[in-house]
């Protein structure tokens, strides 16, 4: 019986310890990938950078960024307050915003 209660007790709190630990890793990511975005919109509004540097960040890797690690981990730590559709749209928003304002089109 012991056994048991002893397994048992191993098995809940190996579950809790690698569910903490997979919401740190994600608050991790967040946190780096919203450093990431943070340094592409310093850059987008600092008026010495290229035109090139800004076509690159607005087309490629501002929205490659925000798709494949700021999305998800904002989505998995805070699912009742977003949505991904609310999300995307956000991204719309503020790449519309640059590409109007430094007159850019994205080659697709």
């Amino acid at each position: 019986m012991q056994k048991i209660i002893l397994s048992t007790l191993l098995l809940s709190l190996a579950i809790t310890g690698c569910q903490k630990q997979q919401a740190e890793d994600t608050k991790t990511q967040f946190e780096k990938s919203d450093a990431v975005i943070g340094k592409y919109l310093d850059q987008l509004d600092d008026p010495n950078t290229a035109q090139d540097t800004r076509i690159q960040i607005l087309c490629k890797d501002y929205p490659q960024e925000y798709k494949t690690n700021y999305m998800p981990a904002l989505l998995k730590l805070s699912p009742a307050d977003y949505t991904e559709e609310k999300l995307l749209k956000d991204l719309e928003i503020a790449l519309n915003y640059y590409k109007d304002n430094f007159k850019i089109e994205c080659p697709n």
